[in-house]
């Protein structure tokens, strides 16, 4: 079985050397819980302090095994190939995928070269955290024997969210399908930063601002790390992450949003026509490595099966066996480069800007665009991603040939040929899932010329980006409010592709359709803002849902526009006047009583829109409503003035998962009414504040 070494070149897992371990399965000493509290503030949420690094991990995983131990699991359980045990077919899919990317011997091939000594005493820390719940609580275990786990298991589970990140996983799908069109995988998110140049009072303000699932293992859970060892920062990270993935700390902080750089390829195998599994490269013919793994499937609560499937591996990487009997391969940098948590732990730790720079500089995030601030006014853009250094004689965009070396890539672009903006003059930079090339003012953007086109960059820009861009131009100078107000903002742009793609609707002559001519008149007049009280915003709302499931379009039609006969406009107005009058009995509705945001026994009206800056997407609910899945998922404003750090947060519901919590959805009136919680990094006013201090068990 071949997988790609840390050094670019193929080698044997299998000769990978053994971590020493003692008998508790760790090679480090057992942590002592006494030296470690977690200390809840009265948002409930939790404030690790210890002495040391990995304590600080341990208390971080018991904190967050409190609140939610079912979603943690989930990723643990995928990296151990085990997601078909607890979720049946669907899991099975994910375990197929973890054996066909090698995840497992991937990260056993390199775990002990790649990762430093106290990184991996951070990570044992944290596994001795979460088997210390576990243990404590095994009936909140989902599968036996899942516990104990070690440090290893975190990186597996990882890496394969790496692999599901960066799109993989649609390549796959595409080919077993039949149907490969070279797929993609992003979700949005703003982020922006403000230096003196910028600025009404000098100081430096940094928005972070992703829009991700508000439930499941890509929500967000925020924490503050504190250790004396330089560990001291407030954000954002998954369930069962091991340090924070966008935050703040003393000196400095920074936000991801999600770019769509090209960062999978597919290569077409040249296979002989009578030896079974030949492929040829270069001239010469190989055999591929198959292998046979049993997927184990719950099929019920009282029976799980195994079946049988074959993966293998060739000298381009993972390869599967499509439907119609071809072999394609599929290549990526997120099952080559695995130590993604160890630089996202030195991002964590850097004091200052040169630090965090030289934390990107090991280069194993597979993707998103970086946006940066500190404390010194230090600003950065950075379209960041593992993007492999190709032959551009071939067209990247589709499938490769790979029957040749001259599509092996085996080498990435430094990070300092990554199109980035550091301190630009005009004193601010931004993205919203945008083109990179529309970062700051005009006059100091990127030109797209200076890169590879195989890169893969966004085309362009959308409603988020047009609409910053509007905004943007009517300061002179900006307040920490007025960053508010931009992030809130509730405005779509004066024009948009989308936009432009509805304007027949616009042109029609309400008179001639005389039985929806109020809601088309009400529609026609719409000013483009999506609150809460927008009756014309909760109209569109219905329409687009009917016109998306019509003619099966994503959201993206959001972005680039789309293209709809005037009969079909028609017609979806008509369903939504049906839709209002069947479950509200009137025509004025507003977007809020059509909208909400729910959990528990809470539901609220709230704005927002697909591709509005104050975002939000929303499926199908109870009582002809909508609810809100995707949106304004963690939201942190931080502001260095004078020598002193302000941080404000906000999160779509609570600190807990827990549904007997009163922090399960204690922040919802906030998110409602687009508030903000005040925080803090000072541990005086932390203790002194506390709602409860405690040792984890």
């Amino acid at each position: 079985m071949l997988v790609m070494a840390s050094n670019g070149l193929f080698a044997n897992p299998s000769k990978g050397k053994k971590e020493d371990t003692n008998s508790t399965g760790s090679e480090f000493s057992k942590v002592d819980r006494t030296k470690i509290q977690i200390v809840r503030d009265t948002w409930g949420v939790p404030h690790i302090f210890a002495d040391q690094d990995h304590e600080v991990a341990y208390g971080l995983a018991w904190a967050n095994a409190e609140d939610d131990f079912h979603t943690m699991q989930e990723l643990l359980i995928a990296g151990q190939g085990r997601s078909g045990q607890l979720m049946g077919k669907d899991g099975a899919k994910r375990d197929f995928l973890l054996h066909t990317f090698d995840v497992r011997g991937i990260v056993d091939a390199q775990f002990d070269s790649i990762f430093s000594l106290d990184y991996k005493q951070y990570l044992d820390g944290y596994a001795q955290g979460l088997n210390a719940y576990a243990n404590s609580y095994p009936e909140e275990v989902l599968l036996p024997g899942l516990f104990p786990i070690q440090g290893k298991d975190i990186v597996y589970g990882n890496v394969f969210a790496a692999c599901i990140v960066s799109g993989g996983h649609l390549e796959v799908a595409s080919i077993i399908n039949g149907d490969y069109d070279g797929g993609s995988t992003w979700l949005g998110s703003n982020a922006m930063a403000f230096n003196a140049k910028k600025t009404d009072d000098e100081s430096t303000i940094l928005v972070i601002n992703p829009h991700q699932p508000l439930e499941g293992p890509f929500s967000w859970y925020e924490a503050h790390l504190c250790s004396n060892e330089g560990l001291n920062i407030l954000g954002g990270l998954f369930p069962g992450g091991p340090a924070v993935f966008l935050g703040t700390n003393e000196n400095l902080g920074w936000a991801h949003t999600v770019n769509k750089l090209d960062l999978v390829d597919v290569y077409k195998l040249n296979m002989h026509d009578s030896k079974k599994r030949t492929y040829k490269f270069d001239g010469e013919w190989f055999e591929l490595d198959r292998r046979l793994t049993f997927l184990k499937v719950k099929l019920s609560n009282i029976l799980t099966v195994p079946i049988p499937k074959l993966t293998y591996w060739s000298k381009h990487g993972a390869t599967i066996r499509s439907k119609d009997g071809e072999y394609y391969a599929v290549r990526m940098a997120a099952n080559q480069r695995v130590n993604t948590i160890e630089q996202m732990f030195r991002m964590n730790k850097a004091q200052n800007f040169d630090e965090f720079y030289e934390a990107l500089q090991m280069e194993a995030y597979p993707r998103y665009n970086v946006v940066y601030a500190d404390k010194e006014g230090n600003i950065m853009y950075l379209n960041n991603g593992l993007v492999p250094i190709r032959n551009e004689n071939y067209n990247w965009a589709s499938v490769l040939p790979g029957d040749t070396s001259a599509t092996l890539w085996t080498e990435f672009h430094p990070i300092e040929e990554r199109p980035q903006l550091i301190n630009p003059e005009c004193g601010y930079v931004f993205n919203t899932n945008n083109t990179p090339f529309n970062a700051t003012c005009m006059s100091e953007n990127l030109n797209p010329m200076d890169y590879p086109a195989y890169f893969g960059f966004e085309p362009g820009d959308n409603n988020r980006s047009t609409r910053l861009v509007e905004l943007l131009e009517e300061y002179d100078r900006v307040s920490l409010e007025d960053a508010k107000r931009m992030k809130f903002d509730c405005q779509f742009p004066d024009s948009s592709a989308f936009l432009s793609s509805v304007d027949n609707f616009m042109q029609l002559n309400p008179n001639q359709f005389p039985d929806v001519a109020e809601s088309i008149v009400k529609m026609q007049n719409w000013d483009k803002r999506v609150d809460a009280e927008s009756e014309a915003a909760g109209m569109y709302l219905l329409t687009y849902h009917y016109i998306f499931e019509k003619l099966g379009l994503g959201t993206e039609a959001f972005i680039e526009g789309m293209d709809v006969e005037d009969n079909l406009f028609i017609e979806a107005v008509q369903y939504a006047n049906t839709h209002l009058m069947e479950y509200f009995k009137t025509l004025d509705v507003t977007l809020g009583e059509l909208q909400v945001h729910a959990r528990g026994d809470k539901e609220i009206g709230v704005g927002g829109f697909a591709d509005a800056l104050a975002a939000s997407y929303s499926l199908p609910y109870t009582n002809g409503r909508f609810k809100t899945f995707v949106a304004d998922s963690y939201t942190q404003f931080a502001q260095w003035k004078d020598g002193e750090l302000h941080i404000e947060s906000l999160h779509p519901y609570g600190a807990s998962n827990r549904e007997w919590s009163k922090h399960y959805n204690d922040q919802m009136e906030l998110y409602a009414n687009q508030q903000t919680k005040r925080m803090t990094l000072n541990k005086e006013e932390i203790y002194a504040n506390a709602e409860k201090i405690y040792h984890p068990k």
